[in-house]
């Protein structure tokens, strides 16, 4: 099978008895599936263990699959669900970060004179400070590059309450790296 077959198609001969295909699936899509996880779980043995869950999962119940939706978004609600259930499970609860002066808070874009990896640091680093649903919708949006409606799907969130959700998600991260790059200037000077 080359990169081109889509997953649709492999989903269908997968159904029909060739479950070797389905290891075309899980390369295409670990990654993805693992950071999804990872943004919810912050815990590298966890997001693995809920990655291999979902793939299982997605495997068990491919036949119910209705293929109205892109099999990205059916497989990423199900890396989601899963994820929150373990969390739920651990019970630990997040920080939540304080943004007390909204008026100069720093954009994305206000990262652009760094070097590439360190800018992945900080935004990653920001990010990790974002509520579980937060870190969801940024991941799916900004990294997935998903559509509002792929992600109101996999979230069950609607439209329009999303649009607001994500607004805050961006502030909340824009906040804090405002917070962590203001930080990291003091300790340099």
């Amino acid at each position: 099978m080359t990169n081109q077959t889509s997953d649709n198609v492999l989903i269908e001969k997968i159904i029909a008895g060739d479950k070797s295909l389905f290891s075309v699936l899980i390369e295409r899509h670990k990654d993805y599936a693992f950071t999804l996880a990872l943004r919810v779980l912050n815990n590298r043995e966890d997001a693995e263990e809920v990655a291999h869950d979902a793939f299982l999962k997605a495997l068990r119940s491919l036949s119910s699959f209705k293929m109205e939706s892109k099999f990205t978004t059916w497989f990423y609600k199900i890396v989601v669900n899963l994820a929150i259930s373990r969390r739920r499970k651990r019970s630990i609860q997040t920080q939540e970060i304080e943004v007390q002066n909204t008026q100069h808070y720093s954009t994305f874009e206000d990262l652009g004179g760094m070097p590439k990896e360190d800018r992945k640091f900080f935004l990653n680093k920001a990010i990790d400070l974002l509520k579980d649903e937060e870190k969801i919708l940024i991941t799916l949006f900004y990294f997935q590059e998903m559509d509002m409606e792929e992600v109101s799907e996999i979230t069950g969130i609607d439209k329009n309450n999303l649009k607001v959700k994500m607004f805050r998600a961006r502030k909340r991260l824009a906040g804090a790296l405002s917070e962590m790059l203001r930080d990291e200037i003091h300790t340099l000077l």
